[in-house]
């Protein structure tokens, strides 16, 4: 759709719905045929879809995981309106007209390959396709923290994964991260079996002062969630002088940089600001950068 340097690639699809998946607390998994996208994806990226045809307005949604040679998207969402509400009614077999990938993705730094990956709620996608993507790579050494005040999208189970730095009886973790090899953990503030209680910076700041300099200078922090959640993940990560990614979610109306209705302020050197498009420009910042 669009070859803009700033944008990389966009495509449209019609995505054909392979499952939808209904989970506890309004959630729902969305698998779609959509090799472009699939092929091209990175961990950040996410795809703006028509929930209807009566509905031209998309919704950004973030990727959750691919297959590129299967070519498929797997997405998560939440009904919280109209408009997800009517996307929870398409069936397997219907097509959804869908724009993907979009945005700037997150930038893996290999001088620092124990990557914590920090996502609450709708934020765990992208934390979910950043540990597809690093478990590849035996350079890398990710962990993986996922938050909910909900029941969480997926079963979880008792991980097979020893984590000598967490507190007893925390070992509830998501079956695809056990599955792929990266040690995870759930949080949450209510009473779910092996959860660590309370927030995910909680946890987290708990690992990180289990490590010794040493490791902890080879920690780079990445983020995704609501916005309360990623300023306290920032203040960790300035906590321990840490390089730390974030990936905002804001509302959007146009997702390709046009319409400029996702803006936020994004400091640019030392006292300048400018205002950024959360679709094009990010959704992945520095945490510096937004949190100022």
């Amino acid at each position: 759709m669009t070859n803009k340097p700033h944008r990389g690639t966009i495509y449209p699809e019609q995505a054909e719905i392979l499952s939808h998946q209904a989970c506890d607390g309004d959630q729902y998994i969305l698998r779609v045929q959509a090799p472009q996208c699939a092929a091209n994806a990175l961990p950040g990226s996410f795809v703006h879809i028509q929930v209807a045809p009566s509905r031209p307005l998309r919704r950004p949604i973030s990727i959750m995981r691919t297959s590129a040679t299967e070519g498929w998207v797997e997405l998560l969402y939440k009904v919280v309106g109209e408009g997800t509400g009517l996307l929870a009614l398409r069936q397997p077999g219907e097509k959804l007209d869908m724009l993907g990938p979009i945005g700037v993705p997150f930038r893996f730094n290999r001088e620092r390959p124990r990557t914590l990956l920090i996502g609450g709620g709708v934020g765990m996608p992208p934390m979910v396709f950043a540990a597809q993507q690093l478990h590849i790579d035996s350079h890398f050494k990710p962990f993986a923290i996922l938050g909910s005040e909900v029941p969480f999208p997926f079963r979880p189970q008792p991980s097979r994964i020893l984590i000598p730095e967490m507190p007893d009886g925390v070992i509830a973790s998501m079956p695809l991260l056990d599955d792929w090899g990266v040690p995870g953990r759930l949080t949450s503030q209510r009473d779910f079996a092996g959860c660590y209680q309370g927030f995910v910076t909680d946890l987290a700041k708990h690992w990180l002062d289990s490590l010794d300099r040493k490791n902890r200078e080879l920690v780079e922090i990445f983020a995704c969630g609501p916005h309360p959640m990623l300023a306290a993940v920032a203040a960790l990560a300035l906590e321990f002088d840490l390089p730390c990614q974030v990936s905002l979610e804001e509302y959007m109306a146009c997702g390709v940089g046009g319409c400029a209705g996702c803006v936020v302020p994004v400091r640019t050197g030392e006292t300048g600001q400018a205002m950024k498009r959360v679709c094009v420009d990010g959704p992945v910042f520095d945490a510096r950068q937004v949190f100022f």
